[in-house]
C-alpha cells in the first residue's frame, strides 16, 4: 500500500499542482490509498481497452458485401498499417528530438505515416482496391523519398515487406507482379546501389537505427504470422462448415432414401391394392356366377324331384350332371375359404413334418369318383418314408387343385401320373397328364398371376382361383411352382418344398 507522497517521491514529480492538472483532465485518478487490487483493476482496464481499440482497427470498412475471407484478409491489413502507423510516429519522434535532423527532413520521415491513416481511411470508406493501390504505390514511394533525400533510418527492409504483403493481398496478378518488382528495384537502388547518405540515424543514434531495422523484421514476421493465423482460422471455418455440410448431405441422403423407400412401399401398396381390387370383384363374379348357377340348377332339380315331375329315366339321366356340379361347387368353395383364410392370416403358416405319400393317397381317394367317370387312369408313383416340411392343409390343397385340373383338361380314358422326387434338401412332387395342354399365350398369363380358366374336356367350369391359391401356398413354405405344357400332348404341374429333416 503507497501514500500519495511516497508515489510522487517515487516518480520524481516535484510539485503537487501537476498531479492535481492530470488528475482534473481524467488522464490519471490516483486516490489517497493505491492497493493491490485496484492496480489489477487499472491493468485489466487497460488491457481491455487495447483489445477494444484493436478490434476497431480490424473492423474498419467491414461490410456484409464480402466473404468471410474478404474480412479476415481486411482485418490484417488494418492491423499491419496501424502498427505502421505506431512505427511512423516513433520514427518521426526521433526526428525530431534529435536536433541534427532539419525541419524538412522530420516531414519527409513522417510520409509513411500520412499514407498509413490515408489507407485506413479509405478502408473505412470501402475504397478497398483505391488503399491497397495507395499502399503499394506510395507506400514505396514515401519510403524512397526518404533515402533519395539523403536519408537513412534504417527503413530499408520494408520494401522486402512490401513484396511479401503483395502477394498475399493483391488479386490481380500483373498489379502483384509489378509492386513486387517496383519493391524490389528500390531496395536494391537504395541500399545496395547508394550507400553515401547525409542524415544517418545510425552515426546519431545507432540503437534508435537497430530498433527501427528491428521493428521492420518483426513487421515482417507479424504479418507473415497475422496471415497464417487467419489462413489456419479461415481453413479451420471451412473444414468446419464442411464437415456440418457432409453431415447435412448424409442426414439428406438417409431421408432421401427413406423417401425412396417409403415411395417404393406406397408403389407397392398401390399395386397390391390394384390386385386386392382385381380380385375382389373376381370374387364378387364368383360368388355371384359361379357359385349361384350350380346352387340355383341343383334347387331346381330337386324341387322337382320332391314334386314328382320328373321321370325316373330323366332322374338318373341327370345325376352324372348334378354330380358333377356338385364336385365344381364344392372345389370352387374348398378354395373360396382356403383364400378367405389366407387373407386373414396373410402370415399364419404352420410347417411341419408331412408324409407325402400319405397326402397324395388322401388326395386320390377324395378325388375319384371323379377320375372314374371320365374313365381316367391315375397312376401313383409316390414312395413310401418321403418326408416334406410344409403346411398340412395348404399342402393338401396344392395336391386336390393339381390333381383336379389334371382331371377336368384330360380326356376320356387318358392317364394321369403322380411322381415323388427327392434329395438332400428338396423333395419335388409331379402330377403329369395326356391333356388338352395350355397354349403360351394362357401360360404366359397363369405365370402373370392373372386368373385364366377354361372349360375342361367334359365342360366342366373353373375360377382360375386354385392355380392361384396353389403358387401362393407354395412361396408361403419355401416352395415353387413349375408348370410344362405342349399344347395337344399335355402338362406338367410341379412343385417342390423343403424336405424334412429326421
Amino acid at each position: 500500500m503507497f501514500s500519495r507522497k511516497t508515489i510522487l517521491i517515487l516518480q520524481g514529480s516535484p510539485t503537487i499542482e501537476k498531479l492535481m492538472e492530470i488528475s482534473h483532465h481524467r488522464i490519471l485518478r490516483i486516490p489517497g490509498k493505491i492497493t493491490f487490487p485496484q492496480l489489477k483493476r487499472l491493468q485489466k482496464s487497460l488491457k481491455q481497452n487495447s483489445i477494444n481499440l484493436l478490434n476497431y482497427v480490424k473492423s474498419l470498412g467491414y461490410s456484409d458485401t464480402l466473404d468471410q475471407y474478404e474480412l479476415l484478409k481486411l482485418g490484417i491489413f488494418n492491423q499491419l498499417n496501424f502498427f505502421q502507423l505506431l512505427a511512423g510516429i516513433l520514427i518521426l519522434c526521433t526526428c525530431i528530438f534529435h536536433y541534427q535532423f532539419p525541419a524538412w527532413a522530420c516531414i519527409v520521415a513522417g510520409m509513411p505515416a500520412l499514407i498509413n491513416i490515408l489507407v485506413l481511411y479509405l478502408n473505412k470508406r470501402h475504397l478497398y482496391e483505391t488503399a491497397l493501390i495507395a499502399y503499394f504505390i506510395f507506400q514505396p514511394l514515401a519510403t524512397s523519398f526518404i533515402f533519395i533525400n539523403s536519408i537513412n533510418l534504417g527503413l530499408d527492409l520494408y520494401f522486402i515487406l512490401y513484396g511479401i504483403l503483395a502477394v498475399f493481398f493483391l488479386k490481380d496478378i500483373g498489379f502483384m507482379i509489378f509492386s513486387i518488382c517496383f519493391s524490389m528495384v528500390n531496395f536494391f537502388i537504395l541500399s545496395v546501389v547508394l550507400k553515401q547518405f547525409i542524415y544517418q540515424l545510425e552515426n546519431v543514434n545507432n540503437f534508435l537505427y537497430l530498433v527501427n531495422e528491428g521493428v521492420t523484421i518483426v513487421f515482417i514476421f507479424y504479418g507473415l504470422y497475422l496471415i497464417k493465423k487467419e489462413n489456419t482460422v479461415y481453413q479451420s471455418s471451412i473444414l468446419e462448415k464442411n464437415t456440418d455440410l457432409q453431415h447435412k448431405n448424409v442426414q439428406i441422403q438417409l431421408q432421401a432414401n427413406k423417401i425412396r423407400e417409403n415411395a417404393s412401399l406406397l408403389e407397392k401398396q398401390k399395386e397390391e391394392l390394384i390386385e386386392l381390387n382385381a380380385l375382389k370383384n373376381k370374387m364378387f363374379s364368383i360368388i355371384s356366377h359361379d357359385l349361384k348357377a350350380p346352387m340355383y340348377a341343383m334347387r331346381n332339380f330337386f324341387g322337382e324331384v320332391q314334386q314328382n315331375k320328373m321321370p325316373a329315366r330323366e332322374l338318373k339321366k341327370m345325376v352324372p350332371v348334378v354330380i358333377n356340379d356338385l364336385n365344381y361347387t364344392t372345389s370352387l368353395m374348398d378354395n373360396l375359404l382356403q383364400w378367405a383364410k389366407a387373407q386373414m392370416q396373410s402370415h399364419a403358416v404352420y410347417p411341419q413334418k408331412v408324409d407325402i405319400g400319405n397326402a397324395i393317397e388322401e388326395t386320390l381317394n377324395l378325388l375319384r369318383r371323379q377320375s372314374e367317370n371320365k374313365q381316367i387312369v391315375i397312376e401313383s408313383d409316390s414312395k413310401e418314408g418321403v418326408y416334406g416340411f410344409m403346411d398340412k392343409d395348404m399342402l393338401n390343397l396344392v395336391l386336390r387343385n393339381l390333381v383336379s385340373n389334371a382331371i377336368k383338361f384330360t380326356p376320356q380314358k387318358g392317364n394321369i401320373k403322380i411322381g415323388v422326387h427327392e434329395n438332400c434338401t428338396l423333395v419335388e412332387v409331379f402330377v403329369q397328364d395326356t391333356g388338352t395342354g395350355i397354349s403360351p399365350e394362357a401360360l404366359k398369363k397363369i405365370n402373370s398371376n392373372d386368373f385364366y380358366s377354361t372349360k375342361g374336356t367334359a365342360s366342366e367350369s373353373g375360377t382360375g382361383l386354385g392355380l392361384k391359391l396353389c403358387k401362393e401356398f407354395m412361396i408361403r413354405n419355401g416352395g415353387q411352382l413349375y408348370i410344362e405344357s405342349k399344347p395337344g400332348k399335355g402338362s406338367t404341374f410341379s412343385f417342390s418344398l423343403p424336405k424334412a429333416v429326421y
